[in-house]
């Protein structure tokens, strides 16, 4: 792969910190991809919003199809786009949480040598990525880790996000392996339904896009229809695009022709991003 396309390397965490990961695993970063075709104006280039991308794994691992692909895809398309390696089993909440609030507060504190603009910045999550993006989004304030010199400084509150397949609830059809791999065995229910993010929508929760199937088998869509409910019943802007049938975990869907279509309609919700919108600080 030519240096031009490989993607900048950014760890979450200062060297020491103790957020490193786990003995032999992944040290949290975000593996970034500025747009291919960098958008200019009358006086020169522009900043481009940007997507953090969170794959699934149930919390035990990082799917690949949901992660460099869907970055690329972004990239194609003018917007840049952050991969969010993000701690998993053996380590349990808050680790992930504490990684993607991370995440975005970073982004935007290194918003201008990006090209990133500030108050574009997008949380996307497939599956577990999307539990985990998601509580982010209802919730950046739920823990602050005493590691992160960014919080109270920048805001952990993405400014739109994106969900695939998402896992909402950890009550209602909750999926258990999800839950063990998060939250260990046995986890107390008051922290389960602090991690349900459908019971802590408000006006504040970022305009949402949803893609799931409404046959998927591994996570039911009644996780995406709670969430969709949540948000109308407070005023939050909403497209939910359920396909009548499709596995778990299909990614992109692009070698799924009924399913196919559905990173078009992303990117088409993503099209009138105004630069002015939401959180900036």
């Amino acid at each position: 792969m030519p240096d031009s396309l490989r993607p900048r390397i950014i760890p979450l965490w200062p060297e020491g910190s103790p957020n490193g990961g786990a003995e032999g695993g992944t040290r949290p970063h975000l593996a970034y991809y500025a747009p291919v075709n960098k958008p200019e104006g009358p006086e020169g280039p522009q900043t481009w919003p940007a997507v953090i991308i969170c794959p699934g794994g149930g919390y035990r691992f990082h799917a690949p199809h949901e992660a460099a692909p869907v970055a690329w895809m972004f990239a194609r398309h003018g917007i840049g786009a952050l991969v969010c390696h993000y701690r998993v089993a053996p380590e349990r909440y808050p680790a992930a949480f504490a990684d993607v609030a991370r995440a975005v507060r970073l982004t935007r504190s290194l918003a201008p040598g990006l090209g990133i603009d500030p108050a574009r910045i997008g949380l996307m999550g497939f599956s577990a990525g999307g539990h985990a993006a998601v509580t982010v989004a209802t919730r950046p304030a739920l823990y602050r880790d005493p590691a992160d010199d960014l919080a109270g400084v920048r805001s952990a509150r993405p400014n739109r996000t994106i969900l695939a397949y998402p896992v909402i609830s950890m009550v209602e059809q909750a999926h258990e392996e999800c839950v063990a791999n998060l939250l260990g065995p046995a986890p107390d229910g008051a922290l389960r339904q602090a991690l349900s993010a459908e019971r802590w929508v408000d006006a504040y929760t970022p305009p949402t896009f949803i893609f799931h199937t409404a046959d998927d088998p591994g996570v039911p869509a009644g996780h995406s229809l709670r969430y969709a409910a949540a948000c109308q019943a407070h005023g939050v802007p909403i497209e939910l695009h359920l396909f009548a049938h499709g596995r778990h975990g299909v990614g992109l869907a692009q070698d799924i022709p009924a399913l196919a279509p559905w990173p078009h309609l992303l990117l088409a919700w993503l099209a009138d991003w105004p630069a002015s919108e939401g959180v900036q600080a």
